[in-house]
């Protein structure tokens, strides 16, 4: 892979001290693995594998809100299961965990109350799940065709938040059409507030393109105008909001269009709960400006990001952030890394 250079050297100590403090985080991480561990003694490795220059600060990551989007571990869960896999995620120092999907393929079947006692019993919290939004068969598991299963599956689970990754393209990339789709998610995000829980939706990169009947809107800033706030709420996947920021930083005329993905939380910190943390090493000859890669390993700054976000409303640390990646090359190597990771981080100027 060809990986832009840099310009700076400050830069490249930055990368160079991300990548050392990984690689002596990790090999703590993993030698408590061998031993067993939880929450409070990966994080404690973590904090003791820290560089000189990171700073002696309170952590960055939230206490106990540390999660992960279980597609990352689709392999794992499909063949191992729910136990072996919330099993090591304790060990690797994980709190949270986000659903993709309540089966477990060969693992055997689960129903939803033993899935809901797993998950319970190894000390883990279920914060969200994914589901489809529409489908042309009238049959399908997603909102829009089977609204009330979906939410009585998420209850069944105990979850507080329930949202999609699905983007409103259902009627295309106009205006118009966004409008229409926000109308549904209002109407998604009502019947999930009746029942206790928060709807939400998942971007990707595209959702910041702009409007095809409208070049000069982009369709983010539709979705956020025409749903409720106390209705719809947002996870924002940061990588893919990075990913958009290079992709679509210029209008289809040509002209300037920037943005910046931390701006859009900080306006309003309360429509964003959840957040996907997965990393990327830059390189602008690649599509969307990044290389997806595990969590420290890349180039995005998560001790700027998160320390922003849980310093709005005077300090409020209420936020959620699942650790992912798409396709690792291996699932738990995965996890493992980005735990250790993201629990060294520290605050700079405290």
């Amino acid at each position: 892979m060809s990986r832009t250079t840099r310009n700076t050297d400050p830069e490249l100590a930055r990368t160079l001290s991300r990548r050392d403090m990984l690689g002596v985080a990790a090999g703590a991480t993993a030698a408590a693995l061998l031993g067993g561990t939880t929450t409070a003694s990966a994080a404690s490795a973590a904090s003791a594998a820290e560089p000189a220059g990171q700073g002696r600060g309170r952590p960055v990551l939230p206490p106990g809100r540390l999660g992960i989007q279980l597609y990352s571990l689709r392999d794992k869960v499909s063949t191992l299961g729910f136990a072996r896999v919330f099993e090591e995620l304790r060990r690797f120092g994980y709190d949270e965990v986000e659903y993709a999907g309540y089966s477990q393929g060969s693992a055997g079947p689960i129903t939803l109350a033993q899935l809901k006692r797993l998950t319970r019993d190894h000390g883990l919290r279920a914060i969200g799940s994914h589901v489809g939004y529409y489908s042309s068969d009238p049959k399908a598991y997603t909102f829009a065709q089977n609204l009330t299963k979906v939410l009585d599956d998420a209850q069944a689970l105990g979850l507080k938040h329930i949202g999609t990754a699905s983007g409103p393209w259902r009627y295309g990339a106009t205006v118009d059409g966004w409008k229409r789709c926000a109308e549904e998610f209002n109407h998604f995000g009502a019947e999930a507030k009746k029942r206790g829980m928060k709807f939400y939706q998942h971007n990707h990169a595209e959702e910041f393109s702009f409007a095809t009947d409208r070049p000069g809107v982009r369709l983010y800033d539709v979705l956020l105008a025409e749903t409720d706030p106390g209705l719809v709420y947002l996870e924002m996947d940061i990588y893919w909001a990075y990913a958009g920021q290079f992709r679509f930083g210029k209008r289809p005329d040509g002209t300037p269009a920037p943005f910046d993905p931390l701006a859009y939380v900080l306006k309003q910190p309360d429509r964003y709960p959840l957040f996907h943390v997965k990393d990327g090493e830059r390189d602008d000859s690649a599509r969307d400006g990044y290389r997806m890669v595990d969590v420290g390993d890349g180039d995005i700054d998560y001790q700027r990001f998160i320390s922003a976000v849980t310093r709005t409303h005077g300090g409020r640390r209420d936020h959620h952030w699942q650790a992912e990646h798409d396709n690792p090359a291996e699932s738990f190597t995965f996890a493992r890394k980005s735990s250790a990771h993201l629990h060294a981080l520290r605050e700079k100027d405290c």
